[in-house]
Formats: C-alpha cells, structure tokens, sequence
C-alpha cells in the first residue's frame, strides 16, 4: 500500500482478477467517501496541466523565450551587414576602393602586372 497516495493504489491492486465493473465500483466509492480530497487533487493536476500547457503557459513560454534571443542574435549580425554596406556605400566614390574592387571581384590588373589567384578551401 502506498502512502502518498492515501489509500488510493489499494482500490486499484487486485488481488487475483476482479472484474472491470468491480474495480470501477470501488473506485466510485473512494470517490464518495472522500469526495473532498478527490476534488482537490482533480483540481490540482488539471491546475498543473493549465500552467505548463496553456497556450501561455511555460513550456510555450520557453519556447517563446529561446525563439526571442535567436531572432535578438539574428539582428545583432544584420545589423553588423547593414553597417558593412553602409560603409561600402561612403567609400564608394574614393579611387583606391573601386581599383580595389576590380582587382579583387573582377580580377583586373594593370597591364604588365601578374595575376596570382589564391582561393581559400
């Protein structure tokens, strides 16, 4: 017999085989000798399953909360993008960068130069 559950795992042991209608009769009369304690603890695992799997619940909200430092890590590296270009953009008109560009892009070279392409793996 188990003690947290008051009495409750003797109404369910069978001793040898005792018929469905049997056990649901001696659960039915736990039930209304102890309507009380019966009520309380319904209550309160339909209580736990509201607060973990409620559409606002925790499991939903730890969901919720992973998701949101993703998109937060997400953001910080766009934004990162964003500067890049934006500095791209201001040192667009200076000489030196667009030579830059065409050598490195387009693989341009001045005449006499030699091309050497090193490609990382």
């Amino acid at each position: 017999m188990c003690r947290i559950c008051c009495n409750f795992c003797s109404i369910l042991q069978p001793n040898a085989f005792i018929g469905v209608n049997n056990i649901i009769d001696r659960i039915w009369e736990y039930i209304r000798s102890n309507p009380k304690k019966f009520f309380f603890r319904v209550a309160f695992a339909l209580f736990i399953l509201w607060i973990f799997f409620d559409d606002y619940g925790i499991m939903k909200r730890i969901r919720m909360e992973s998701e949101h430092r993703a998109l937060l890590e997400r953001q910080k590296v766009e934004q990162k993008i964003i500067l890049d270009n934006e500095l791209r953009i201001q040192r667009a008109n200076d000489p030196d960068s667009i030579e830059k560009a065409a050598r490195e892009k387009y693989n341009f070279r001045k005449p006499g130069e030699t091309l050497f392409i090193i490609r990382a793996q």
